[in-house]
């Protein structure tokens, strides 16, 4: 009984299932078609070249029809990668359609080159966007060959295709709100920001930057930091964005891996617009090294080379320091330090001397400044002693400046001055920038209300001392000429 029971609901379920059908069928293969097809897979020239003169003289065969895996014969000899076939099939002028984006997404450099320049009848050479066919494509309407090839990264593809004048557009910035973006996000928001994420994966290819730049270091700068901003602002795609951001900081410093002398790494490092390293030689700001760290480019500062340059312009003075035992330093840093008040009275009075050009080495400069610095919160905690110890009001509200305060006062006008004259050299906007120069700003001003309050305080003290003399001076005046009458 329960058998028959399956049996029944079997039968039921089978009776009720939905017929399968192709929903999207292609032509029916005839047996000389499918005989075409089979002999450009396979490379035969001769049955290929057959089939395609009897196509022309007795129709019998469409060459350009699909096999089942919608592929023409062009697609199948691409794939295959037989140039001879593919040179055979457009001398017959077959249909190209999207076929050289199939052969730069396969890197069949041969079959790019023969597409580039497969001829129309007329004999003009084809415009390398004039062989897609956008209606029956297998790509999307925003990808060109030359987006398509820079996400490849194949450099002779993109050569070829560079040297025949194509360019990648501009992608606008995130916010435009140009007729353009506002009607192409109004139609599908989604092909919007794919438009510009493939826009954006070619620009960040570095075979198109190493061809297509004249200064692929400030390239790949501006992009990895253009990147990093659209991967806060389009947090869909975020982690597309940051990669490709990784992907230009990388090639920067695979590139700065290329250098092979110091000579070459100082031209690259002290490289600018308006200066040409290799006419000034005394050019040694290493503005190129500072643009990198604007962008944040840790990749390129860490990399050995820049790293190892570093290092020797840092010990300019101090060759071998590194091999030194660790008490010799100690020492020297000690003696260093103790001598820099007589180093910057030296560069003070002679900053073009011998020791005033030697204070303006970078470690020793260092080692100034810090011995500099300990000595400025030495003297704040000796001020702040010398308050805390005095107890008497007058005193306590507004004492007059002590020898401590006086010496103090040169060192908040010196950090005044250093943060004025950063400011000057690195612009108001590159200054606001920068993080540090917020807290420096924020420290020196709380160090000039801090004189400034006891400078008021002191006033007022003295003010209020002048007010009691001059009651008392009229009291007393007053009981002065009261004593006269009495008398």
């Amino acid at each position: 009984m329960s058998q028959l029971y399956y049996k029944k609901a079997d039968s039921s379920t089978y009776r009720d299932r939905i017929p399968l059908r192709i929903v999207r069928a292609e032509s029916e293969l005839s047996a000389l078609e499918r005989a075409y097809l089979g002999a450009v897979e396979k490379g035969d020239y001769a049955s290929v070249k057959q089939a395609l003169d009897e196509a022309e003289i007795y129709f019998r065969i469409n060459i350009n029809c699909v096999d089942p895996l919608g592929r023409t014969a062009l697609l199948i000899a691409i794939e295959n990668e037989n140039l001879e076939i593919i040179e055979l099939l457009l001398s017959y002028n077959v249909h190209v359609g999207d076929a050289l984006l199939h052969a730069i997404r396969k890197e069949v450099v041969g079959a790019v080159e023969l597409l580039l320049n497969h001829k129309k009848p007329r004999g003009e050479k084809q415009v390398p966007s004039a062989l897609l066919d956008k209606q029956f494509s297998d790509f999307t309407p925003d990808i060109t060959p030359i987006i398509l090839a820079a996400q490849t990264n194949n450099y002779e593809i993109i050569k070829l295709l560079l040297q025949r004048g194509v360019s990648i557009p501009q992608p606008h910035a995130i916010r435009c709100n140009c007729m353009e973006c506002v009607s192409s996000s109004d139609v599908d928001v989604l092909r919007h920001s794919r438009s510009r994420l493939n826009i954006y994966k070619a620009l960040a290819s570095p075979s198109l930057i190493a061809l297509s730049s004249e200064d692929p270091f400030l390239t790949a700068f501006q992009l990895s930091w253009e990147l990093k901003e659209l991967s806060t602002v389009e947090n869909e795609f975020k982690s597309e964005y940051e990669e490709l951001s990784r992907t230009c900081k990388q090639f920067a410093k695979d590139l700065l891996d290329q250098t092979r002398s110091s000579r070459e790494l100082e031209v690259i490092l002290n490289y600018r617009d308006d200066i040409n390293p290799l006419l000034d030689e005394n050019t040694n700001e290493l503005a190129r090294l500072k643009l990198a760290i604007k962008y944040s480019q840790k990749e390129f500062v860490a990399q050995p080379n820049c790293q190892q340059l570093l290092a020797s312009r840092w010990y300019d003075e101090f060759p071998g320091w590194r091999r030194r035992h660790w008490a010799v330093k100690l020492i020297t840093c000690i003696f260093i330090g103790l001598m820099y008040p007589l180093l910057s009275i030296f560069y003070l009075i002679a900053p073009k001397s011998r020791y005033g050009l030697f204070i303006r080495k970078p470690f020793i400069k260092f080692i100034c400044h810090t011995a500099s610095y300990l000595t400025f919160l030495f003297l704040l905690f000796l001020a702040s002693q010398h308050l805390q110890s005095d107890d008497r009001l007058e005193h306590r509200q507004g004492p007059p400046p002590t020898i401590v305060e006086w010496i103090i006062l040169p060192w908040v006008l010196g950090f005044l001055w250093a943060e004025i004259k950063q400011m000057w050299d690195s612009g108001l906007e590159d200054y606001i920038d920068d993080w540090w120069n917020l807290m420096d700003f924020i420290m020196n001003s709380l160090y000039l209300a801090t004189i400034s309050l006891k400078i008021v305080a002191y006033i007022k003290v003295i003010y209020i001392k002048g007010f009691y003399l001059s009651v008392c001076f009229i009291c007393y005046f007053v009981l002065e000429q009261a004593s006269c009458r009495k008398s």
